[in-house]
């Protein structure tokens, strides 16, 4: 049952604190970050071009035109009348068709393997990630068994031509009803945030009956690919699947939403999840620490001990002879292939519904 939090704030303190944001660029310093973008010598050519088309850009910047092309809501949307993005309208379509197959008892099991690594051989290491060749144990692992294995590499942001994953905003903490499912603060064409990846991720996390997220070490952290895809998963974790009840983004409106009472869906709960995380010197243990409780808190399940592995290859040993060491680790090569393998266990088990958590049927106190 859902319930307002307690404590409810009176009416006044639902209007936003404002004062941060300094306002519109100045054209100049639009036109010089636009141009930016044509560095090359070889668009001097084009210049003529280019300044016809910053002005089209400019003009979008100054009337924040966020969605250019809209349709109506229509049928199933609490305002059906209300103007929604045709791009996030059909990521939406997408999910639900999404969502479909993966309850369908009919579908073969698929996980999906995701390299949390930033580091590509096609970019300036000049080699590739080590969590990429555990992936390639899983997948090949999951394969054997008869499972699909979805790959998701997140490295081709920084090895790939506009494959971006932009910054989560923080909707969520202007209020959870704010935060759609799936996100609908990108693309925002005003100002130039395209090509965002994640419509495509999410429907990846919702076609899959399991998860192993494989994630190198950096400074006790996950790396930046990989947070950020966190962080783009917050609105799998409470969010609203229906812009028009907040009216796009409104802010009061959504505040009371969900003070009327918000129920904080868990869009991906019930599916499993594995996870290796590794390291050379320091901080593994922590990172998956903080990745379990992740996907612990969003509902999934975890397939076992032997689904959460933290180990150090070529502990305190050279950088440039990591992958050496990693080839004579056979251990934890087994070790890998055992994640996936528990994954196999779990998964028909999860489907069959033989597998519940012992919690499962708790009422959460505190919903959030």
């Amino acid at each position: 049952m859902s319930r307002p939090p307690p404590n409810v704030p009176s009416a006044p303190d639902l209007e936003p604190r404002k004062g941060q944001y300094s306002g519109k660029l100045p054209r100049a310093v639009f036109r010089e970050r636009f141009l930016r973008r044509f560095y090359d010598p070889a668009f001097r050519s084009e210049d003529a071009a280019l300044a016809r088309l910053e002005q089209i850009a400019w003009d979008a910047y100054q009337d924040s035109r966020k969605a250019p092309i809209t349709v109506r809501a229509g049928p199933g949307y609490a305002d059906p009348d209300h103007a929604l993005s045709v791009e996030w309208k059909a990521a939406r379509d997408r999910l639900e068709q999404a969502a479909l197959r993966q309850r369908d008892p009919q579908t073969p099991a698929r996980v999906l393997v995701i390299n949390g690594a930033a580091r590509n051989d096609g970019t300036c290491p000049g080699e590739a990630s080590k969590s990429w060749r555990f992936a390639a144990l899983v997948r090949e692992t999951l394969e054997a068994a008869g499972v699909e294995a979805d790959m998701l590499d997140l490295s081709r942001l920084v090895a790939e031509y506009q494959y971006e994953i932009h910054p989560c905003k923080g909707c969520v903490s202007t209020a959870m009803p704010l935060c759609h499912w799936p996100c609908s603060c990108y693309p925002n064409h005003s100002l130039g945030q395209s090509n965002d990846a994640m419509n495509g991720i999410y429907e990846q996390w919702v076609a899959a009956h399991g998860v192993i997220l494989i994630a190198p070490t950096y400074w006790y952290q996950s790396p930046s690919p990989l947070k950020l895809m966190i962080d783009r998963l917050v609105c799998a974790d409470g969010g609203n699947p229906d812009p028009t009840t907040t009216h796009g983004k409104d802010a009061v409106r959504a505040k009371q939403v969900e003070l009327d009472g918000w129920h904080y869906p868990k869009h991906l709960a019930g599916r499993a999840y594995g996870l290796i995380v590794h390291g050379d010197v320091a901080g593994i243990e922590g990172q998956r620490r903080a990745l379990s409780d992740w996907l612990d808190w969003m509902g999934l399940v975890d397939a076992g001990a032997a689904a959460r592995l933290d180990r150090y290859i070529g502990y305190y040993r050279p950088y440039a002879t990591s992958h050496a060491d990693l080839d004579a680790d056979t251990a934890v090569q087994e070790e890998a292939r055992n994640v996936a393998r528990a994954m196999i266990r779990c998964v028909p088990r999860l489907r069959a519904g033989e597998l519940t958590p012992p919690d499962a049927t708790l009422t959460d106190p505190r919903p959030k």
